[in-house]
C-alpha cells in the first residue's frame, strides 16, 4: 500500500511562521510555529528583518518533518501564504536583503501617497486597481525604498534588485535562492500592490511610471493554484526533497478558500494581527462606494479570476499584543479572556486602536488610537473587554458598508484565525451585528487555503466539491443581546471614533 501523501502548508504572517501538513480530509497532522522580531525604528514605522523571516521558515520546515516524523517523499505540494503588503528587496546574486522588510501596518509613505493624490485624489488609480491611495500597500513602499535607500536605486539602476512581497521573498529561497530561484507572485498578492490591472491580471505601465518603478524588477504573476509549478523544492533547502510548490496566496484570499466561500456572495472573517472580512462576488470587478477594497480573491489554474470585496481592520490582534507585550497586562494572549470575564461589560469606556491610522471603511492616515470613557471606576479587567470588543465593533463597520455595496445583508459569518478561540469575543460578536457567528473545526484555514490551492495543482484533491466536504462546523454562535442596548453601544463606539481623527497635522 502507498505511504499517506501530505500536502505542506508555509503560512508566513505579521508575527510568525507556520508550517502545517494537511491530510486529504483537510485536518493539520504535525506543525510548527516560530515568532519573529517587530522592528520600530520610529513612530509609525514597522519592519521586519527578511533573512529572520527566512531562517524561521526553514526552521518550522524541518521542526514539522521532525515532530510528525514524516518523510519529505510523502509531501506532494507545498503551498504559500502570506501578510501580503509586506514589501522586500533584495540583490538577486546574494539573495542579502537591501533593506528591511516594510510592515503592511508601516506608515512612513503618506507624502508619497499625499503626493499622489494630488493629481486625481485619493482614487486615482481605484478604477483600474480597485484601491485607494493609502500607506497599506505595497507600491508607494516600493517608491519609498527606491527613493530614500541608496543602495536599492543604486541594485535598480543596475538591474539586480528583485522587489517583492513576503510570498516573492519565500517562494525564491525554496527554488534555489541565488542558484536559481524563481521570482514570481499570485494575482491575490499582485492586486494588494496598487500596480496590477485588475482585470488585465498585468503589472500596468502607466502606474509603473507614475510611481517610478522599474517593471523589470517585479516578480511575473502567477495563478493562485498553478497545475505548472512555479518551481520545485532543492534537495539541499529545508525540505530536502525535490517538491513542487504550486500554491500561492495572499493570507486573507488563503482563508476565503480554506473557509470554501466558492460561490458569490459567501464571505468569512479572519481574525489575526488585523481583521480581513472578504465577499466573493464572483467573475465581477464590483467598485465600493463605502470604502471597501476591490481585490482578486483568487485564480484557479488558467481559469477566470474571482474577485471579491473586502474590509481591512489594521489592528485587532495587535492590540492584545500591545497590552500583553507593551502594557504588562497578562504574560500570554489567550489570558485575555480571563481578565475581560472577571467584568460584566467594558464600564462604558472604548479603545479604537487606530496606531496605524483606520482603514476600512474610513481609510483615515490622520487618525490615532484613543481610550475614550474612562472613570475612577476603570480596571485593567475592563481594558482587556474593551479591546476585545474593539474588533467586533470594527468587524460591524466593514458588514455595514459592506452590506449597502453588495445590497446583500448578512445571513451568517464565518470566521477563522487565532482570535476566534475567544468565546467571549465570539459571542459579542454576534451579539453586535445580530447575526450568527460559525466558527469551523478547522480555524487555521489561511493555512489550509494555501494547502488547498497547492494540492488542487497537483491533483491531491479532485475539485472544489471535495473541498466543501471536508468543513465542519465546531460551534455556533446566536446572538443574545437586546437591540435596544446593542444600538445604544454601537453608538457610543461611533462618537469614539470620531474622536481619533484628525489628531496627526497635515505636513
Amino acid at each position: 500500500m502507498a505511504e499517506t501523501q501530505y500536502i505542506a502548508a508555509l503560512d508566513q504572517g505579521t508575527t510568525g511562521t507556520r508550517c502545517i501538513l494537511f491530510d486529504h480530509q483537510g485536518h493539520p497532522v504535525t506543525w510548527s510555529y516560530e515568532e519573529h522580531r517587530q522592528i520600530y525604528p520610529q513612530p509609525g514605522w514597522v519592519e521586519h528583518d527578511p533573512l529572520e523571516i527566512w531562517e524561521k521558515t526553514q526552521k518550522v520546515i524541518r521542526q514539522t518533518l521532525t515532530q510528525g516524523n514524516i518523510q519529505s517523499g510523502r509531501i506532494a505540494a507545498v503551498g504559500i501564504t502570506n501578510q501580503r503588503e509586506t514589501t522586500v528587496v533584495w540583490d538577486r546574486r546574494s539573495g542579502e536583503p537591501l533593506y528591511n522588510a516594510i510592515v503592511w501596518q508601516d506608515t512612513r509613505t503618506k507624502a508619497i501617497c499625499d503626493a499622489l493624490a494630488r493629481e486625481g485624489g485619493q482614487d486615482r488609480f481605484r478604477e483600474k486597481v480597485g484601491l485607494p491611495l493609502a500607506t497599506y500597500f505595497a507600491g508607494p513602499k516600493f517608491t519609498w525604498l527606491l527613493d530614500n535607500v541608496p543602495a536599492v536605486r543604486q541594485a535598480a539602476d543596475r538591474g539586480e534588485a528583485l522587489f517583492g512581497t513576503i510570498d516573492s521573498w519565500i517562494i525564491w529561497w525554496l527554488t534555489g535562492g541565488p542558484q536559481g530561484g524563481t521570482h514570481i507572485t499570485d494575482v491575490t498578492n499582485a492586486s494588494r500592490t496598487m500596480l496590477m490591472d485588475l482585470r488585465t491580471l498585468n503589472w500596468d505601465a502607466e502606474i509603473l511610471e507614475v510611481m517610478g518603478i522599474p517593471g523589470a524588477m517585479l516578480p511575473a504573476i502567477r495563478p493562485s493554484s498553478a497545475a505548472r509549478p512555479y518551481g520545485f523544492t532543492r534537495n539541499e533547502g529545508p525540505f530536502g526533497e525535490i517538491i513542487p510548490v504550486t500554491g500561492d496566496l495572499g493570507d486573507q484570499q488563503a482563508a476565503l478558500v480554506g473557509q470554501t466561500c466558492f460561490s458569490a456572495g459567501e464571505a468569512k472573517n479572519t481574525y489575526g494581527t488585523g481583521c480581513f472580512l472578504l465577499l466573493n462576488t464572483g467573475s465581477d470587478v464590483v467598485p465600493s462606494e463605502r470604502g471597501l477594497l476591490t481585490t482578486v480573491g483568487y485564480q484557479l489554474g488558467e481559469g477566470p479570476a474571482t474577485y471579491a470585496l473586502e474590509g481591512s481592520i489594521a489592528i485587532t490582534g495587535a492590540l492584545v499584543q500591545w497590552l500583553r507585550d507593551n502594557l504588562g497586562f497578562f504574560t500570554r494572549a489567550p489570558q485575555i479572556e480571563d481578565m475581560a470575564r472577571q467584568v460584566k461589560d467594558a464600564g462604558g469606556m472604548y479603545i479604537v486602536p487606530a496606531f496605524s491610522g483606520l482603514f476600512a471603511p474610513y481609510w483615515r492616515s490622520d487618525a490615532r488610537g484613543v481610550m475614550v470613557g474612562l472613570t475612577r471606576y476603570i480596571t485593567k479587567q475592563h481594558i482587556c473587554r474593551a479591546a476585545l470588543e474593539s474588533t467586533a465593533y470594527q468587524t460591524r463597520d466593514v458588514i455595514e458598508a459592506m452590506a449597502d455595496d453588495a445590497e446583500v445583508a448578512l445571513q451568517t459569518l464565518k470566521v477563522d484565525g487565532g482570535m476566534v478561540a475567544n468565546d467571549l469575543l465570539m459571542q459579542f460578536q454576534a451579539d453586535i451585528l445580530d447575526a450568527p457567528v460559525v466558527r469551523p473545526t478547522v480555524t487555521e484555514t489561511t493555512a489550509l487555503g494555501a494547502a488547498y490551492a497547492a494540492g488542487l495543482a497537483v491533483g491531491f484533491w479532485e475539485n472544489l466539491e471535495v473541498l466543501r466536504r471536508n468543513w465542519d462546523v465546531d460551534r455556533t454562535f446566536e446572538p443574545q443581546m437586546e437591540s435596544e442596548r446593542r444600538q445604544a453601544l454601537y453608538r457610543g463606539w461611533s462618537k469614539a471614533v470620531d474622536r481619533t481623527l484628525n489628531w496627526v497635522d497635515a505636513e
